[in-house]
């Protein structure tokens, strides 16, 4: 029984996948936040546990993946889809035959469909990660979980920080189609980013862990969720910094 766990937390981590996947098709957009954070939880815990318990296995790579197509990867593009249909007139669109795919019954916009790049990004990202063997102290590409973050960050903001200025740029077609972008480029980078996870808790050894870890407590207490970005940016900075002093 001891060895399922490391499975029974992923398999966790999939169903906090679903039910966000059925609460963002809804606009339930907090709440799906909500178990996109639980989920991204039984996702650290499940390699960890996996570690301690010394009962990794295929097995549980592959489900750790399929786990986070979900969570990680389906997502976070419904997300950006339905962020970028909020951009959309919808009485004009769907009077715009080249902008609509229409079936009988059913109208679909083309544009949003941008947004479902992510998810494509994402599964690739995942693939190319479960065939490379180097990415155990670090990894390459920003890793989905964090993308997801970064993702959800932006209606959490909209609900949350209360700021037209923010709030007009997150909202603009434009704005999202060039983070969508952004996204699938980061996901699939050759940058080399540092894992969080640490061989000895010595300082000297994770200085960079730990300033990440300070910051990232500071900038949330003061930004909210407006600091998600901030700190993903940091974190790839950090990462191209320390990747030039280990040269």
């Amino acid at each position: 029984m001891t060895k399922q766990i490391p499975n029974i937390l992923t398999l966790l981590n999939l169903l906090c996948g679903c039910i966000a996947v059925i609460l963002a098709v809804n606009n339930s957009f907090v709440a799906a936040a909500l178990f996109v954070f639980t989920g991204i939880f039984f996702d650290f815990f499940d390699g960890f546990a996996a570690r301690k318990l010394n009962v990794q296995s295929a097995l549980g790579l592959q489900l750790d993946s399929l786990a986070d197509m979900v969570t990680s990867g389906l997502v976070p593009g419904i997300i950006m889809y339905k962020l970028l249909y909020m951009t959309v007139d919808a009485p004009e669109l769907f009077n715009d035959w080249d902008t609509v795919i229409k079936f009988t019954g059913f109208k679909i916009a083309i544009l949003p469909i941008i947004g479902l790049f992510v998810t494509l990004a994402s599964a690739y990202r995942l693939a190319k990660f479960n065939l490379d063997e180097d990415q155990q102290s670090y990894f390459k590409g920003l890793p989905t979980p964090a993308n997801t973050l970064l993702i959800i960050s932006l209606p959490l903001i909209l609900e949350f920080q209360n700021n037209d200025i923010i709030n007009t740029i997150i909202v603009n077609k434009w704005f999202l189609i060039g983070f969508t972008l952004l996204s699938c480029y980061l996901l699939n980078s050759s940058i080399k980013l540092f894992a969080l996870k640490f061989k000895n808790y010595g300082f000297r050894d994770n200085i960079t862990r730990y300033i990440f870890i300070i910051l990232s407590i500071v900038l949330m207490v003061v930004l909210k969720f407006a600091a998600i970005p901030v700190i993903i940016m940091i974190y790839i900075i950090m990462s191209i910094l320390e990747n030039l002093n280990s040269k």
